[in-house]
């Protein structure tokens, strides 16, 4: 496969993250060692670990509205609302029919339906107090829609369900979107509400999959020997993408362009990754692009702190990048955790600046670097100033074994 025009560029960046609210104030705190996780009172299970995120979700919607909404809609109002104001477009005569929304989640309507079940517990379960909201919450389109609501757009609103390759997935779809011509304009990206659902949080337990630590901000160690779990994170970033040459008539700043993806399943297991499947997304997305190995100076990683998941990861990377020494790698899930449907378009917008100060953030916590994860080329706890970046890879794996990686290149006319 190879691309064609219309090229598709990045215009406009809006997230919410467990440290920080704007790019600017995330990349702030990448580069400078601050993490976000806190303890957390989890429903059922006491006090866990989280990150959560502290945005106003009164700067764009009501009280009613956040009442009757979902936290998840609110999160992708919020950076849907970012993400276009830092466009510059001229969004109020923008043909809103012309404009798609394209979110990723990795679950949705679990927190809602639970809340229902705890509140209707306090009546004996009589269903005549379960909310009449219930419904639009937790139908699988809801962030999206939330979003074509509040900004009255009228065009394509849905969201993508791809467990946590999800965030990297609503850039890949909104691109091929633009790509067809179905839409001018597309607000995409990925989202997560999971640290309000108790059941991820059972869930990952059940696995020995959920990271403690005496220290909150240290209980995210990718590739540290001490790894012990995930740590689950709500958050958000969303994008707008338009076509190369709409974003230049209207003199727009351009972050990268979309140089190429792929999206691949191991169709092996449940939950546990295959790294030859997982090299095989990383070789096709360099194919979609035109690129060697060679040509990417930072691969963003996916790892979760998961002591297996962490080792299969680095062996899919080893066996691509073996032999580039111009190529960094960083992990960003070390700062703020896991953000689920969130992460890989969070993950995607800490490394963005790296085109501007040509400079690789860190993966932070690794006290003891486990040797099956030493990668060449792995940074870790330090920034890196380095001579070049011109492409970035971003890597977003999930349950049920769906693999994604999506490679964003600086732009040049």
């Amino acid at each position: 496969m190879s691309f064609k025009s219309p090229r598709i560029v990045i215009t406009g960046v809006g997230l919410t993250a467990p440290n920080g609210n704007t790019l600017s104030e995330f990349r702030h705190n990448l580069l400078s060692g601050v993490g976000g996780i806190e303890k957390k009172e989890i429903r059922y299970m006491g006090e866990l670990l989280a990150g959560v995120c502290h945005y106003d979700a009164l700067k764009y919607q009501t009280k009613k509205e956040i009442r009757v909404g979902t936290r998840a809609g609110s999160i992708s109002i919020y950076c849907a609302r970012e993400a276009v104001a830092d466009s510059k477009v001229d969004f109020a005569s923008f043909a809103k029919d012309r404009i798609g929304v394209y979110i990723g989640t990795t679950e949705h309507g679990n927190v809602e339906t639970e809340n229902e079940v705890y509140a209707i517990s306090k009546f004996n379960y009589d269903t005549k107090y379960w909310s009449h909201y219930h419904n639009p919450r937790t139908v699988s389109n809801n962030p999206a829609g939330e979003v074509s609501l509040n900004l009255g757009i009228t065009g394509p609103a849905y969201t993508i369900g791809a467990a946590c390759a999800a965030g990297n997935m609503g850039l890949i779809h909104a691109a091929q979107m633009l790509r067809l011509g179905e839409v001018d304009f597309a607000i995409c990206g990925g989202v997560s509400e999971s640290i309000h659902t108790f059941g991820i949080f059972a869930g990952f337990k059940s696995q020995n999959a959920l990271a403690s630590h005496p220290e909150p901000l240290k209980a995210s160690r990718p590739f540290d020997k001490a790894r012990n779990g995930i740590v689950i994170s709500e958050g958000g970033a969303l994008y707008t993408l338009e076509r190369l040459d709409d974003a230049i008539a209207r003199g727009a700043k351009i972050y990268g362009e979309i140089a190429g993806y792929c999206v691949n399943s191991d169709a092996s297991d449940y939950v546990l990754p295959n790294p030859g499947r997982q090299a095989e997304c990383v070789r096709k997305a360099l194919a979609s692009a035109g690129m060697a190995p060679q040509d990417i100076h930072i691969v963003n990683t996916h790892a979760t702190a998961t002591p297996l998941g962490d080792i299969q990861e680095c062996q899919a990377i080893g066996a691509v990048f073996a032999n580039c020494p111009d190529t960094y790698i960083n992990n960003t899930k070390s700062f703020i955790g896991h953000c689920m449907g969130a992460a890989g378009a969070l993950e995607l917008a800490g490394n963005l600046p790296s085109f501007d100060d040509l400079t690789v953030h860190p993966t932070i916590n690794v006290d003891d670097l486990d040797p099956q994860c030493a990668l060449p080329g792995l940074v870790i706890n330090q920034p890196k100033k380095v001579g070049k970046v011109d492409a970035i890879l971003n890597n977003s794996f999930g349950m049920l074994g769906i693999n994604s990686t999506l490679i964003v290149k600086r732009f040049t006319a």
